[in-house]
Parts: C-alpha cells; sequence; structure tokens
C-alpha cells in the first residue's frame, strides 16, 4: 500500500463504504486485508477467532484462499437473503458481523445489527440466537424495518445506522456526566 494510500485507512469507514465495497464489486471477491478491514471496523476483538475460524476450513496458511473463497461464494449469490444466510450458516459468522460485512458491501439493503440499536429499540436483543435460517432472517429483516421506522424520512440505510448509534451514544454519555460516571469509576482513579 502506497504512503497517500494509507491515509485513507485513517478513515477506515470511509475506506469501507468507498474503496472496498467499489472493489469488491468490480472484482467479485475481496483480499484478506480488505476482509479484515471489515472484521475490525465492527469488532477488533474478534479478528483472531475469526482469523482461526477460517483457517481451519482451508489447507492453507495463508487468509487469502479462504476469505477469496467465502466473498466470491458471497458475490456468486443472487439474493440477499442467500448472501446474508450463506455467512451465517455456510461459514459460521455471528449475527453482527454478518450484518456489518453485509452492510459494508451491500448498503442500500443491510443495516449493521447492533446491541446500542437494539437498546434504542427495547427490542430484538435474542434474533441471533436461532439456527433456523428462516426464522433468523424474518427477525432481520423486522429488525431493519424497526431501524427505518426509528429513523427520520430522508436517510440512507447506513446514515440511519449512524442516526441511531449517535443517538444511543449520546444519551449514554449525558447519563455518564450526570452521574460522573459513577458506574464506570466504582471508586477508582
Amino acid at each position: 500500500m502506497s504512503d497517500t494510500s494509507l491515509l485513507k485507512l485513517y478513515d477506515l469507514e470511509g475506506y469501507l463504504f468507498d474503496t472496498v465495497r467499489q472493489r469488491f464489486h468490480k472484482q467479485g471477491f475481496l483480499s484478506a486485508f480488505d476482509f479484515f478491514c471489515i472484521v475490525i471496523w465492527k469488532a477488533n476483538r474478534a479478528k483472531s477467532k475469526i482469523a482461526q475460524r477460517l483457517l481451519a476450513r482451508s489447507a492453507s496458511k495463508s487468509l487469502d484462499i479462504p476469505i477469496k473463497e467465502l466473498t466470491s461464494g458471497l458475490y456468486q449469490r443472487v439474493t440477499g437473503k442467500d448472501r446474508f444466510l450463506y455467512l451465517i450458516f455456510d461459514w459460521g459468522f455471528y449475527l453482527p458481523m454478518a450484518s456489518a460485512i453485509m452492510t459494508v458491501l451491500y448498503p442500500d439493503e443491510f443495516t449493521v445489527y447492533d446491541t446500542r440499536v437494539c437498546g434504542l429499540l427495547n427490542d430484538f436483543y435474542t434474533i441471533g440466537n436461532t439456527r433456523k435460517p428462516e426464522k433468523l432472517w424474518k427477525g432481520y429483516e423486522e429488525y431493519r424495518e424497526a431501524v427505518i421506522r426509528a429513523t427520520p424520512e430522508g436517510l440512507s440505510l447506513r446514515n440511519r445506522d449512524r442516526f441511531l448509534w449517535a443517538k444511543s451514544f449520546a444519551q449514554q454519555l449525558e447519563t455518564d456526566l450526570e452521574t460522573c460516571f459513577s458506574r464506570e469509576n466504582n471508586g477508582e482513579e
């Protein structure tokens, strides 16, 4: 990666939605680098476990091979539902990560499943617990519709995600300021 390209990574979300998404649709797969940028954006703490799970599926010691297989398979699927269920049931991704991958690659169809948003919606905490594809897809569709209903009109699906995340963040910070962060402090500095 060139020095000027490295600056794009500072705004990881911008890099994902402007560069990675376009590259995926142009070449029909992702590199390990681009794929793990998505993983890190959603949950940095999960990268090692996901890497180990992907390596266990391949005779290769490189992540490039299983990720190319995964993402080219994703690209070949025709419907959003098929892509979504492919990530979860064929590759073992959990709902939050699968929804993040799908949101980056198909932002007009998918929204990130997030516990902060579940808190604002006061619902959907357990939809990822089912192992029944139809039930999971139905629950995710209901979640996506609730996200749309809970946000101002005229926003893209991606901006609806951002809006709800920011609303949850602001509410949490206001509560923390009112309590002088006492729940986090626990008498320690």
